[in-house]
This record gives C-alpha cells, structure tokens and sequence, in this order.
C-alpha cells in the first residue's frame, strides 16, 4: 500500500478516537523520592534532610511558597558548591533518577490498549518538581506536556529566577487548561466560558494518580466533575499503604494500588477497568 495512503487512514483514524487524558504527579507517584536528591544532590555532595533543612527554614524565614524556597537554596547551594546550573546541567541530573517498577513500558502498553478500544489516551504531567530535570528523563516524550516549576535563563544559559512554579493548589488549574485545551501556560482563554459538549478533554473522561497529600485538590476537583482518581503507595510500605488507604477512608480516591506499573499489576488492571467503562458508556450512548 502507498505510504501516503497509509498515513491518510492512520490520521483519519485518529480523528475518529476519543480523547482521554491521565494526570500524573511525578515524586513518589512515579518515581521513589524527591527528584532533587539524585543526580543534584549527589553533585552537591550533601543529603536531602539537609538540604530540605535549609530551604524549610527559607521558607520560614520569609514566610514563602516552599516551591520558590527550594528554587532559591538550589540555586544558592549551586553557586556556594560552585557548581554549574544552567538548563543542559538540570536535564542531565534527570538521567539517573530512578522509575518505579514498569513505567519505563507503562505509555506505549497502555496507550495500545485504549487504542484497541477506539480511544486516544494523552498523559500530562503536573508536578512541584522541577521541569528542566523532568526533560532529561527517558519517559519526558510520553507526556503529552509537561507541569512543573522552571527557571528563566540569561544569555550565558544560566538559571536567573523562576519562570513557573506550580504548587498543590496550581496545580488545579493545569486541569482546567487539559479539558479545555488551552495547553500554553500563557494562554488567557482558560478563563472563558466553555460548554461541557465543547470540552476537548471533559473531566468525565480524566484520571488523576497522585501519592499523597498535595495532590488532594486535584482529586477533589476532578471527582467533583465526574473524573476520577487512584492513589499510588511505594510497593512493600506500611505507611504508604496506609496514607492511601486514609484517601480511599475519606473519599478523596476512588482507588488505591501500589506504585507498580508491569503489566498485570493493580494499577494495570484499574486503569485498562476505567478505559473499557469509558468505551462501555459512549457505545451505550451511541
């Protein structure tokens, strides 16, 4: 077959697949950790209590967004260690960090699951870590786009001030922007009123996985319009197990699993539940 008749039917399609998204928080929803005390932190040559230590008491100290207070001690510690920050340095701190258990496989196995019931399943990222450690990461391309804090850069490449930063209660409207496809950050028209059959993602149709308790808004608010969410735990953990099973107690969740994302594994089996439900109701609609 000609390959431009090829490309035709495999773009036609696509237009006739529904859109569905899934929202990922990224520290201890799909990586064990802060991703800051990897690669960084190794080349700082000190350890997360001490370098949270010192961007809590900044924090404190001046009553800030903790978001902002780890940006400025990264960058600060950067300069006294005198080691280089620039955009290239963050991104290869972003090669090391570790994945839980089947993510590196988890966007294409899926995503052939839902295309094998007639649905386009996008991922989004939302995340307070930063965006530029996020970019060197191996699963960086599965993500539709991409959340998180950033820093603006001088002429030299280096990291000046924040660019973005996004915290447990921003985070909510990155949600807003996914549903409605106002994607750039910068665009105004999130604002306007859009009808739900207008929605080019509805809440009806977007999943949530966080881990704890900064990803409450984001559930609330996609539950609150017909979404849904799961809270992931660190596989073999008391506390983690039992953090989540207090979201499932409270009705923040609809579920919980172990942050495991091999084949066959809980999260594996909700999520292909939830996809096969969505494909259920728009045939039952139809």
């Amino acid at each position: 077959m000609d390959k431009k008749i090829i490309k035709k039917t495999i773009v036609d399609m696509k237009k006739n697949l529904v859109k569905v998204a899934i929202c990922y928080d990224f520290d201890g929803t799909l990586a064990p950790g802060n991703m800051q005390e990897f690669g960084f932190m190794k080349a700082l040559k000190t350890t997360p209590k001490s370098f949270w230590n010192k961007s809590d008491q900044l924090a404190q100290q001046h009553s800030a967004d903790k978001n902002l207070a780890y940006m400025l001690t990264m960058l600060q510690e950067a300069k006294n260690k005198k080691i280089s920050f620039r955009k290239e340095d963050l991104q290869k701190f972003g090669i090391s960090i570790p994945l839980f258990k089947g993510v590196k496989d988890w966007f294409p196995r899926i995503n052939a699951y839902a295309s094998s019931q007639g649905i386009e399943l996008q991922h989004f990222l939302l995340s307070s870590g930063l965006k530029e450690i996020i970019a060197g990461m191996p699963v960086a391309k599965e993500f539709t786009k991409v959340y998180a804090c950033s820093f603006m850069y001088d002429e030299n490449g280096a990291a000046l001030w924040p660019a973005q930063v996004v915290n447990y209660t921003t985070k909510t409207q990155y949600l807003f922007r996914i549903s409605k496809g106002c994607l750039d950050e910068t665009d105004s028209a999130v604002n306007d009123r859009t009808p739900k059959g207008q929605r080019n993602i509805p809440f009806s149709r977007m999943m949530y996985i966080g881990d704890g308790l900064t990803d409450i808004p984001c559930m609330a608010t996609l539950r609150k319009f017909g979404g849904n969410a799961i809270a992931v735990y660190r596989p073999k953990t008391k506390t983690g197990s039992q953090h989540a099973e207090k979201l499932l107690r409270d009705d923040r969740v609809d579920n919980i699993a172990p942050a495991d994302y091999s084949e066959g594994s809980k999260i594996d089996y909700l999520i292909k539940a939830w996809i096969y439900k969505i494909k259920a109701e728009l045939d039952f609609k139809s």
